[in-house]
């Protein structure tokens, strides 16, 4: 008699990816039944056109977002030591998407990410959101959004704006500078 080896069990899935299949499903019906009411009380040409024209708006909007946010890298590469303002363009880029993406509910919450009052909002939750994934104790590999914000912060720490202070190092006892005479020996450029 041989003994069979149990198999491994797979590792269980986390809480977003039971619940998200669900939520799109639930998303398309919603859009669906939405457009056949809209269409059934405007009229199919109607509803086709504001489609349309909710696809051109969307894609206006990634356009100008893109343009802002190319301006600003210009501006950046120009004077790296400036504060330059975020831009902002990463809830109009989605909104824009959104926009693009047939359906009126869609539409709607395009329209909640372009007002300032609910755009601050978004804003506040993502933060949550980002730093719940960075605080998160996770292991590498289980959560794909922790591993992406914990990437993105060890680039960002690399950048100058970052959290890296460069400096030089003193030995201890050296004495004053004016004592020793002025520091003439080659010193290699921090990269960092």
């Amino acid at each position: 008699m041989t003994q069979q080896a149990t198999p491994a069990r797979p590792a269980p899935r986390s809480k977003l990816r039971r619940v998200l299949p669900l939520v799109v499903t639930a998303w398309l019906v919603l859009e669906i039944w939405l457009l056949v009411q809209v269409g059934s009380w405007l009229g199919g040409l109607t509803v086709v056109l504001l489609l349309i024209a909710g696809a051109v708006i969307g894609g206006s909007l990634i356009k100008r977002a893109g343009l802002k946010a190319l301006s600003a890298a210009i501006e950046q590469s120009r004077d790296p030591q400036s504060q330059q303002a975020q831009t902002g363009t990463s809830l109009t880029v989605l909104a824009g998407l959104l926009l693009i993406v047939p359906g009126f509910l869609s539409d709607a919450l395009a329209l909640t990410l372009l007002f300032p009052p609910t755009r601050v909002l978004w804003r506040a939750a993502g933060r949550r959101l980002a730093d719940k994934a960075l605080r998160s104790t996770s292991s590498v590999g289980a959560d794909p959004f922790a591993d992406a914000m914990r990437l993105q912060e060890q680039l960002r720490i690399h950048r100058p704006d970052g959290k890296v202070i460069q400096g030089e190092v003193v030995e201890p006892g050296s004495g004053p500078r004016d004592a020793q005479g002025p520091d003439t020996g080659y010193r290699p450029p921090i990269n960092g």
